[in-house]
């Protein structure tokens, strides 16, 4: 029988990133939660996992910046990715009324996703949580009194709450994006629309970034993402991440990397994929 795969995320189990993990890994998994996105880099190149699932970006929230700089930290690929589709639940413990709540425990960007539902509901008072699945098990294990919590319908199955009320999040175009790391970069990908992502510096006189991106531009390939980060020792200065359509071994992926070279100071692939 092969071994099940060891696989890292930030949260506690039903966490939307281990719905992202059942996505691009399937079932039959051995599932291990960290508190910190740190963490979840660190058993992955220390060799604790055999794979690690990180959000990236929000449609809402925007990016997760400091997984971006992590990514460049630690140089462990991105292999492929996935969106989950955010449905925040309000969640409680077995015989639990609404009229009986008082306090919603949850992580702060899912109780900024859900305004609307306590603006309709000023007798709520919203409490900050590391997790949104967290704020789950913490009401489950703890009780405290009028509380609940917001997160996944996995989390409440998981824990054995009870879903009080289903997608309270006030925009239902709400999608997060994951990344599937590894420790090395798969090989030999062929076929169907690749994506790639890099992270570059360059140096700060005029016109130096235009001529960065024109080395794309010249050969037709699509820009999808451009994200900007401080560059740490380097005050005003960036490092620039930018997502594209096409693949490192791709003629005119590998000319428009090459001449990137030689135009910025740093240069580095972190990885390329297929969306799941």
């Amino acid at each position: 029988m092969p071994r099940r795969k060891r696989v890292a995320f930030q949260g506690e189990r039903g966490a939307f990133s281990e719905e992202a993990a059942r996505r691009l890994l399937g079932d039959g998994l051995d599932l291990e939660p960290r508190q910190r996105f740190q963490e979840v880099f660190r058993a992955l190149a220390g060799g604790d996992v055999d794979y690690a699932v990180i959000p990236i970006e929000n449609t809402l929230h925007g990016s997760v910046h400091e997984n971006y700089d992590h990514l460049l930290h630690f140089k462990l690929p991105i292999i492929g990715e996935t969106q989950v589709r955010i449905v925040h639940n309000l969640i409680v413990r077995p015989g639990v009324r609404f009229r009986d709540v008082r306090r919603v425990y949850s992580h702060p960007v899912a109780l900024t996703q859900c305004l609307r539902f306590f603006e309709k509901n000023p007798q709520l008072r919203s409490e900050s949580y590391y997790d949104t699945a967290g704020s789950v098990k913490m009401l489950m294990e703890q009780a405290p009194e009028g509380g609940a919590a917001i997160a996944s319908v996995a989390a409440a199955e998981y824990y054995k709450a009870h879903i009080l009320k289903r997608s309270i999040e006030d925009d239902r175009s709400n999608f997060t994006r994951f990344f599937l790391l590894a420790r090395q970069a798969r090989r030999g990908r062929s076929g169907g629309s690749l994506k790639t992502s890099i992270v570059f510096t360059t140096r700060n006189i005029p016109g130096a970034l235009f001529r960065c991106l024109a080395t794309f531009a010249l050969r037709d390939i699509n820009l999808i993402k451009i994200e900007s980060r401080p560059l740490r020792g380097k005050p005003w200065e960036y490092l620039f991440y930018l997502d594209f359509l096409g693949a490192p071994h791709e003629e005119r992926c590998r000319h428009a990397l090459a001449h990137l070279a030689e135009l910025a100071d740093l240069l580095q692939v972190l990885g390329c994929y297929r969306q799941v």
